[in-house]
């Protein structure tokens, strides 16, 4: 057994010492924030600090240059902590502190979360997936915000009552390129398994969908929409149901809105009997993290997440800075990447 320590402090001082090269009286000295030590010492130290744990004392910490609020939907879907990781980043780079809100069933509104981050003095908010996106939403208590001086930014929606910056993906893109690799593979018959039609994206993306189906296989807008488009949750449950029905009426292929709903769709064919991508190919849209790891890889669309981060950030902090961003969308490219859920049409044989 280790001998206890009598003086916790004479040990914490060893430890540094020993993880910095230096020798514990430079230790004290820097902690106490005295005078005579090299600035690349003083780094050091403080860098043995934060390995081994220990809080900066608090003269020695970094002055923020104040907190961001940052509201996003649940946590569950992996490209909302993807996203808030990208910003959060991109935040602490700029010496801000990001404030992490959380929207969970049953738990605070936006409107909650954001009267709080207001009472603690956020510089500004950034709101990821929000009632912004919501065609039926309200949207006073954006004006509401921009009155009380508090500088924002939307991501992933667009509001024309609004004027703010939004930063989105071009979802009418991802369904043209979703729709253009599965025709190339021979499919004929393409269903669109997506969340409820109030939201933008939702409906942005129907209308790539419908127009890129149109376009390509030269059925009519209201056969798309009737036949080969399924609205459910957002959820792996949701594509499921929605994979089910679009199986029902005689799909062979079919693009998600995320890569969520993708494999509930996996594994709704998984259920009939069929193998995913020789019987039913699937296309998924994010790519979030560990995507490519699932059986078989999901081909998906993806969402520029690290430049809609970074753009979320740069635009909030030149609001912020007094330089108000141009009032409008900037839409950033996703880009298609073939993994292994995608396959010849089962009348085409093996590819």
């Amino acid at each position: 057994m280790r001998p206890v320590q009598s003086n916790p402090m004479t040990a914490r001082l060893a430890d540094i010492a020993a993880q910095a090269g230096v020798s514990e009286a430079t230790v004290s000295r820097v902690l106490n924030g005295k005078p005579g030590v090299a600035s690349t010492t003083r780094e050091s130290v403080l860098a043995a600090l934060d390995v081994l744990g220990y809080e900066r004392p608090v003269k020695l910490r970094r002055r923020s240059a104040g907190l961001v609020g940052l509201i996003t939907p649940e946590l569950e879907n992996p490209i909302f902590p993807a996203l808030a990781q990208v910003i959060g980043q991109a935040l602490t780079r700029q010496g801000y502190t990001p404030v992490l809100a959380t929207q969970t069933p049953g738990g605070s509104t936006e409107d909650e979360l954001t009267e709080m981050l207001v009472d603690r003095g956020v510089s500004g908010i950034i709101f990821v997936s929000g009632l912004h996106a919501d065609t039926t939403a309200d949207m006073q208590r954006y004006e509401k915000l921009r009155a009380q001086g508090v500088p924002f930014v939307l991501v992933d929606g667009f509001s024309p009552q609004v004027q703010a910056p939004f930063i989105s993906p071009d979802d009418r893109a991802a369904m043209q390129l979703a729709v253009t690799h599965l025709v190339s593979l021979g499919h004929t018959r393409i269903g669109l398994a997506l969340g409820p039609r109030r939201f933008v994206p939702v409906l942005r993306k129907i209308e790539g969908f419908v127009k890129a189906v149109h376009d390509q296989l030269g059925l009519s807008e209201q056969q798309i929409e009737s036949e080969l488009v399924q609205h459910s949750l957002y959820t792996l449950e949701g594509g499921q149901a929605a994979a089910s029905a679009l199986m029902d009426r005689g799909c062979t292929a079919v693009v998600c809105a995320s890569d969520m709903m993708a494999l509930g769709a996996i594994r709704a064919a998984r259920q009939r009997g069929l193998e995913v991508p020789d019987d039913i190919s699937v296309v998924g849209f994010d790519d979030s993290p560990l995507i490519a790891f699932t059986d078989p890889p999901l081909t998906t669309v993806r969402k520029p997440v690290p430049a809609m981060g970074q753009a979320a950030v740069r635009t909030l902090l030149e609001e912020i800075g007094g330089t108000p961003a141009p009032h409008s969308e900037f839409v950033f490219m996703p880009e298609l990447v073939v993994r292994g859920s995608t396959a010849a049409g089962p009348l085409h044989g093996s590819p």
